[in-house]
């Protein structure tokens, strides 16, 4: 199963340059597997020590913030777009 994932400008040293790469998983947490499998050393800026998504990330699946879906267990299918965004803010 092939899953988009959007990549942020700060990450896509990991990724070759590419703002996109297809990775599979069903679900968020499997997809971040295949991304470090992927794409070596790019879950330790997704994850904290204990494996936990970073407090300055947002992440999305077709639009929808995992936060209030199932978190890292929310169900992929073929064809899903997960967009990862480093929070912004300012004052």
């Amino acid at each position: 199963m092939s899953v988009k994932v959007l990549i942020p400008t700060p990450l896509q040293k990991f990724t070759s340059d590419k703002a996109t790469v297809e990775c599979s998983g069903s679900n968020v947490a499997d997809l971040l597997e295949s991304l470090e499998a992927n794409c070596p050393g790019i879950k330790e800026r997704l994850c904290d020590e204990k494996g936990q998504l970073r407090r300055f990330l947002n992440v999305y699946v077709n639009e929808e913030d995992i936060r209030f879906l199932e978190g890292v267990d929310t169900p992929l299918k073929e064809g899903d777009e997960v967009s990862i965004v480093p929070a912004v803010a300012g004052g």
